[in-house]
């Protein structure tokens, strides 16, 4: 069954930008290139906020994407650079990626926080920030 996984990242400083960007360019061009991959998307929303959309052909696919580099050493980066970090996976009936809109609401609904080093006010609430 097909697995979609969402994330979002807020950058806790724009000097993170340049070595984010690098990092998601190369985490992306593995994702495509991944066994199992159906669909990358990525997107920007306020301020600092990236997002990433991606579709699996399994939880399996999903989790040897997430455990191999150049994306793992990516994500042991983000606990310095975020400030705001949540993700959100579920399976699907069909192999096409969601719509933001989807996305978003099952962020909001299932999502969990990430360990930062450095939390904004609401990521240490415990709140899923979602623009």
């Amino acid at each position: 069954m097909p697995t979609v996984s969402v994330t979002r990242l807020h950058l806790r400083s724009p000097r993170f930008l340049l070595p984010f960007f690098l990092r998601t360019h190369r985490s992306r061009r593995q994702a495509t290139r991944a066994p199992g991959n159906l669909g990358v998307r990525v997107r920007k929303t306020d301020g600092l906020a990236f997002w990433t959309l991606t579709l699996w052909r399994d939880m399996a696919a999903m989790r040897s994407f997430v455990m191999a580099s150049p994306h793992r050493e990516a994500m042991q980066k983000l606990a310095n650079w975020c400030d705001e970090a949540a993700f959100a996976h579920w399976d699907l009936d069909i192999n096409d990626l969601p719509t933001w809109d989807i996305a978003v609401d099952k962020l909001r609904v299932s999502g969990h926080l990430a360990t930062v080093l450095h939390p904004s006010e609401k990521h240490k609430a415990g709140e899923i920030v979602i623009s």
